[in-house]
């Protein structure tokens, strides 16, 4: 059993080496991918150290440019599906979500008979203290608006915390994920209930980056609107094709 978490980075200098060390310290089965979009304060060369430092452990890709979160993710997706991993794990690289809750998402996903476990700050456990009142607004609301949207039983659908296994990461179509920003959360988690997998929800506590800026902004959060939106009409469409051949046999 191995696992890989994919670190998306940029002008995350101050922020890289702890969270590495960090994460190889939970157990030798973590391998840690950096995905590194052109940061302009070094954080690539850093990664490019820390892979010297930790050989078979740290493993960099290097992308010329902010290309941007959801396209860092699928590039480590079949980049560890290449190389056999079994768990692959989405976790923020400014320590807002904890290593030490890495063994925790294997444990659950065993216990739980799970494909995906899901970081939730909106269940019992969970939560994100450092917020102000209207952050947490935008979140819980979004979550639920995405739930209702597509008609799935999940309390925290914009979380960027989270553990597939890789048969999920398989038999999803990458390149059919259309989000670019905010939305991919949402729609990796759709696309894995859609395609019949058990997804849970685990209780974290989301702090806030130790080092730099967030890199939210308002389109993101657009961009999420109209994405949960477009599959809303596709569930919609998808279900009204159906109907008729139900009435055939």
């Amino acid at each position: 059993m191995q696992a890989v978490v994919i670190l998306p980075t940029y002008n995350e200098i101050g922020n890289l080496a702890p969270m590495v060390e960090s994460i190889i310290s939970q157990s030798p089965e973590f391998a840690v991918l950096v995905i590194d979009d052109g940061s302009p304060d070094g954080t690539g060369i850093l990664a490019d150290h820390l892979k010297e430092a930790y050989p078979g452990r740290v493993e960099v890709i290097h992308r010329r440019g902010k290309l941007g979160l959801a396209t860092a993710y699928l590039a480590g997706f079949r980049y560890g599906i290449q190389r056999g991993y079994d768990y692959f794990f989405e976790m923020d690289a400014d320590f807002s979500h904890n290593p030490e809750y890495l063994p925790r998402f294997i444990e659950a996903l065993e216990r739980e008979g799970a494909d995906v476990v899901l970081g939730s700050r909106y269940i019992p456990g969970g939560g994100a203290p450092g917020w102000p009142w209207y952050r947490k607004l935008i979140s819980r609301g979004g979550s639920l608006y995405a739930a209702k949207m597509l008609g799935v039983d999940v309390r925290d659908m914009t979380g960027g915390f989270k553990c597939f296994r890789r048969s999920v990461l398989e038999a999803i179509d990458l390149n059919s994920i259309e989000s670019t920003g905010y939305g991919f959360q949402i729609e990796m988690t759709y696309r894995a209930i859609e395609s019949g997998f058990r997804v849970v929800e685990m209780p974290i506590v989301f702090e806030e980056r130790r080092e730099g800026k967030s890199k939210m902004s308002p389109g993101i959060f657009v961009e999420a609107f109209w994405m949960v939106a477009k599959m809303r009409a596709e569930r919609v469409a998808k279900e009204a094709s159906a109907q008729p051949e139900r009435l055939r046999s």
